[in-house]
């Protein structure tokens, strides 16, 4: 095998220095060993990608698309997604300001990259989702980090104006809503409150809105409605129609700072596969009652979370959305929640992710995924009530 030529050792991108592999990953490997877990670790559903999507995919490859599309993406799929964003968020873009990418987690990226030069300020409240910090290191820029875990884990207009005061630079917010790790979701009246704050400064907004499907308890309300002007809007198909595997995520925006998005794709990407192209625009076509049939499922599941968690006398984040559930850990660890997550997987068999890997300020808590079947969920619940026994002897 080569190994590299030692005057080459200095020579590299120095950012990546600072930068850890994913946490959740990790503790998820870590912890793996155990041959009886019952993983609610990852967000990845259990459900398969409907059929009507899977042979839209075989019948473009049968029909020999697989050619270059646009960079942007196929201008059908484009239009589709603007007719989708429109008729169920009251989104209105053109297909010009619609980018398709390789999962909304290109799409993070790729936004980040078109707003964000070194030595920018971006302000990301956390707990979140750990994707965003990284990627803005990488870049060159530093992170504001702003703690919700007072404020019922939301971004408040008190929180950001302090933020925007204390740091005049910031040139970008990352929301997440729904929220990954909390569940947690906006109301449409705190996203106008919030819109109102941001309306006052000249910052983007990156709106990762993957979860908008599986809102529960209200009406899913974009952000992009209030502030077109300032928003980057991110979404896909990985969680609404369980095609994780798939790769298949948009962005859309105003049309100046897309010209710079799809720039980007160009050069990072060429174009998304075809055949995966083929199956998003059935999806985005034809699709919805698949969305609507999965919130059906989760809700159910979540619903189960609480009646479980509840008659175990546990606290928790109410979960609004989304297929996570955030659970304050017992009071004898403290807020050592990595060590909890650790002892849980070695002495009942239950994997879970600890709080802190989505912040500080999550310190305290696990997440568990009820993307899983009602029997994992059930035997993974059992296991948490019964490790909370043990503690109590």
């Amino acid at each position: 095998m080569p190994r590299t030529n030692p005057q080459l050792l200095r020579t590299y991108n120095h950012r990546l220095n600072g930068i850890a592999p994913s946490g959740i990953r990790h503790f998820d490997e870590t912890i793996s060993n155990n041959a009886d877990l019952i993983k609610l670790t990852l967000g990845e559903p259990d459900l398969d990608t409907p059929e009507h999507i899977k042979k839209a995919a075989i019948q473009g490859i049968n029909d020999n698309d697989s050619h270059y599309s646009a960079q942007a993406g196929k201008v059908e799929l484009r239009q589709a997604i603007t007719n989708y964003l429109s008729t169920r968020w009251n989104l209105e873009y053109d297909a010009e300001e619609v980018v398709v990418t390789n999962g909304a987690t290109q799409s993070i990226y790729s936004a980040l990259q078109a707003i964000v030069n070194p030595g920018d300020e971006v302000i990301i409240p956390t707990p979140i989702f750990s994707l965003y910090e990284p990627i803005i290191e990488i870049l060159g820029g530093h992170v504001i980090d702003v703690d919700t875990s007072d404020t019922g884990f939301k971004l408040t207009p008190s929180l950001l104006e302090d933020a925007l005061k204390q740091h005049p630079g910031v040139v970008a917010l990352v929301i997440n809503d729904p929220s990954n790790p909390t569940g947690v979701s906006y109301t449409a009246d705190e996203v106008k409150q919030l819109g109102r704050v941001i309306a006052k400064s000249p910052i983007w907004v990156l709106s990762d809105e993957i979860y908008g499907e599986l809102t529960f308890d209200h009406d899913h309300y974009s952000l992009a409605r209030e502030i077109p002007d300032q928003v980057l809007y991110i979404n896909g198909l990985s969680k609404s129609h369980a095609m994780t595997g798939w790769r298949f995520g948009y962005i859309c925006g105003p049309s100046e700072i897309m010209q710079r998005v799809k720039m980007i794709n160009a050069y990072m990407v060429t174009c998304v596969a075809d055949n995966v192209q083929d199956a998003a625009l059935e999806a985005m076509t034809n699709g919805q009652e698949d969305a609507y049939e999965s919130k059906t499922i989760y809700q159910k599941r979540r619903d189960l979370v609480l009646d479980k968690l509840d008659e175990m006398g546990v606290e928790y984040v109410m979960p609004t959305s989304t297929f996570y559930c955030f659970i304050k850990i017992d009071d004898s660890y403290g807020r050592d929640d990595y060590q909890f997550g650790l002892d849980l997987a070695e002495k009942v068999g239950l994997g879970v992710i600890p709080g802190r890997m989505f912040g500080k300020s999550g310190e305290g808590y696990i997440r568990i995924s009820f993307a899983a079947s009602e029997e994992k969920i059930t035997g993974g619940l059992d296991r948490l009530n019964k490790f909370i026994q043990l503690l109590g002897k």
